[in-house]
């Protein structure tokens, strides 16, 4: 089994990982603490992992775009 632990900081790291958590495989647990978003990703092969860091990578980077725009949206709106 290869395994992966990815743990990014966020303003809204709440956001962040409720954007990520629909796009999660089975193999896939996203947790929040403060402002770390933390992922933990198991897949049998090397490859595999590699794919799946490659799409969470690319989910992750729309789900900071999405709470950031939220967040403006929210402060323009005060």
């Amino acid at each position: 089994m290869r395994r992966a632990d990815v743990a990014t900081t966020h303003d809204d790291a709440s956001t962040v990982a409720a954007a990520l958590r629909p796009d999660n495989t089975p193999s896939m647990t996203t947790r929040v603490a403060d402002d770390v978003v933390r992922t933990v990703v198991e897949r049998e092969t090397a490859g595999g992992l590699g794919s799946t860091l490659d799409d969470y990578v690319v989910n992750l980077t729309v789900a900071e775009t999405v709470a950031r725009t939220a967040r403006e949206h929210r402060h323009n709106h005060e």
